[in-house]
């Protein structure tokens, strides 16, 4: 997988908080949603051909909305559940098991 501060940097539109903060937050998502997809992201049995497009982009999704909202709530302000389309995207790839 290709990302690392600099992807989410500019997915950021280019903010100008440290890379520390960014990678830390980069690292969560990832296992985030691993955690969701049931294995790794860089599994080469599930992605012969290499990280989807939308698998790097959930990732990017999630870490934005974590960098967006810091705190699990805020007083005031409507709170908003993990970003739309992050659930849609990890459906198509999950590992499903039964049993």
């Amino acid at each position: 997988m290709a990302l690392d501060a600099a992807a989410l940097r500019g997915h950021l539109n280019g903010v100008p908080d440290t890379d520390e903060v960014l990678t830390g937050l980069l690292g969560a998502a990832t296992a985030h949603v691993e955690a969701m997809l049931g294995y790794e992201i860089d599994d080469a049995i599930e992605f012969p051909a290499g990280t989807p497009a939308d698998i790097e982009h959930a990732v990017l999704m999630l870490a934005a909305h974590w960098y967006e909202n810091r705190e699990a709530s805020i007083a005031g302000v409507a709170i908003m559940a993990i970003p739309f389309g992050l659930e849609d995207i990890i459906r198509n790839h999950r590992s499903y098991t039964y049993g």
